[in-house]
């Protein structure tokens, strides 16, 4: 690629999000240094949500390759508007700071805006090891990140593997709190006339939940999120509740999902993610309707 080349793609600013993995921040970061796309065009801003272990150790990871803007208020959401705001390029690129970018990721993300205005890639679920997965991690090979599902059915795509231009962000505004806040933005964005798009070459990797604390803690704050979207609207609240008593039922429908994935290797992984299937179903219509309780009582008077 040519001097000239390069100076004609478009500055990317890559906003990720931080608090207290120090560890998947180092692998993450090592990905984006073996990008395709030329390291003049983009840089990297670091929202830290405050970690713990405090700036110095934040930075001494860092290592100057990347910036970092201290954000006190909680959340990824927060996280990622102090990291836009801090930042200078042309294009946005989302990313978790846990998160592997294959070498392509930016080079094809970026690319892809030239055919849509709003792109979401493929999120590869990563283990420690294939062949002795945790019951947790069956489940999540099957079931997590499905980015293709998200962006061609139900209309939006995650903040973790994400693209706009910087007109459309200033359009539709910051991600919100206390909400699905990748959901609530995509719809806003999409709302707005932005052309929405699945784009496989623009691929990630996403360490999987390893145990049922972790999954069962990921679940609890995406069913006070997806509430938290319906916060107000009762109608909406009610088809909420109706979805997650359905939860039960779902749980047979997927079964066949599990019995032929081809990201599961033997029988005991598909029994296994069976039966994680199963309890984080049931799981969650209970947590739904403790939310929903607790809701209720706040509102009396």
């Amino acid at each position: 690629m040519t001097t000239a080349t390069t100076a004609a793609l478009p500055f990317v600013s890559v906003i990720m999000p931080h608090y207290q993995d120090l560890g998947g921040l180092e692998i993450g970061l090592a990905a984006l240094d073996a990008q395709t796309y030329p390291k003049d065009r983009f840089e990297i801003v670091i929202g830290d949500n405050n970690s713990p272990a405090g700036l110095a150790a934040v930075e001494a990871v860092v290592r100057g390759r990347a910036r970092i803007v201290v954000i006190t208020e909680k959340g990824a959401g927060p996280a990622r508007n102090g990291a836009v705001a801090a930042s200078r390029g042309d294009v946005l690129a989302f990313i978790d700071s846990d998160c592997v970018a294959e070498p392509q990721w930016l080079e094809e993300g970026v690319k892809a805006l030239d055919r849509f205005d709003l792109v979401g890639g493929r999120v590869r679920v990563l283990v420690s090891d294939p062949e002795r997965m945790t019951p947790a991690e069956a489940f999540e090979r099957v079931f997590a990140f499905d980015f293709k599902t998200y962006i061609e059915k139900k209309g939006f795509t995650g903040a973790g593997n994400m693209f706009c231009r910087r007109p459309l962000f200033d359009r539709v505004g910051a991600f919100g709190v206390g909400l699905s806040e990748d959901v609530d933005w995509s719809r806003r964005a999409v709302a707005t006339g932005a052309r929405l798009g699945y784009v496989p070459a623009a691929a990630i990797g996403h360490p999987a939940r390893v145990t049922w604390e972790q999954l069962s803690g990921k679940w609890r704050r995406i069913n006070a999120e997806t509430f938290g979207l319906m916060a107000g609207q009762r109608s909406q609240r009610s088809r909420w509740l109706v979805r997650n008593l359905l939860m039960p039922l779902s749980a047979v429908a997927h079964t066949p999902k599990v019995l032929t994935s081809p990201e599961l290797n033997t029988v005991g992984q598909r029994l296994s993610a069976i039966g994680m299937l199963y309890r984080l179903r049931l799981w969650r219509l209970w947590d739904a309707l403790t939310l929903l309780r607790a809701t209720r009582a706040a509102e009396r008077p």
